[in-house]
């Protein structure tokens, strides 16, 4: 059986290398929308693939880009400098900024939270299907597993400024997904 949940955030980025004048030489935004796309060989006690409840971390590295300036880290030092200077909340990756870019990087880091997460409610063998990027509400970028040969980094390639991770509500959760540590869900902690 297979589930979608959908999460947004607002970014702003430069989009270098492409094709339009406008967005590879201005600094502009998007409000995204992430689909993910969960499944899994049985359903649990309550009757459903994965609680979304469980899904809080997902959540959290979303929302590490909403209000952030996602910064491909193949820009000029000069740049970086300056984006640095004026912002609190930077995102620094491995990919250009794009819906393509996105979608390949969200997979990599959510497919590892789903792999690394403690399920103790009866879940099955939990998979992440496909992740889908909407940059405007008329296209979108779709990756899957067999995609995953186009990913040339890996989550030490990412990193978040102090401002995002101030904001994290466990400080520790990309540490420990890093050095491929399993744990569970703080809203499912707190609420024992």
């Amino acid at each position: 059986m297979k589930i979608r949940k959908l999460f947004k955030f607002e970014g702003a980025h430069i989009v270098r290398n492409c094709s339009s004048e406008r967005c590879k030489y201005n600094i502009h935004g998007h409000s995204y929308v992430v689909e993910v796309f969960i499944s899994s060989n049985k359903l649990d006690k309550g009757f459903m693939v994965i609680d979304f409840i469980l899904l809080d971390i997902v959540k959290e590295f979303i929302d590490s880009f909403d209000h952030s300036y996602s910064l491909w880290n193949k820009e000029s030092d000069e740049f970086k400098d300056f984006i640095y200077k004026y912002n609190s909340r930077v995102a620094e990756i491995p990919v250009s900024p794009s819906a393509e870019g996105y979608s390949l990087m969200f997979y990599l880091v959510i497919d590892k939270i789903l792999k690394n997460m403690i399920l103790k409610n009866g879940e099955g063998k939990i998979s992440l299907d496909a992740i889908r990027v909407h940059e405007t509400a008329t296209g979108y970028a779709e990756v899957s597993e067999e995609d995953r040969h186009l990913m040339d980094f890996g989550l030490q390639d990412i990193i978040f400024s102090e401002g995002i991770g101030l904001e994290w509500k466990n400080k520790d959760w990309w540490n420990m997904l890093k050095q491929e540590k399993k744990f569970e869900s703080p809203e499912v902690i707190q609420n024992l």
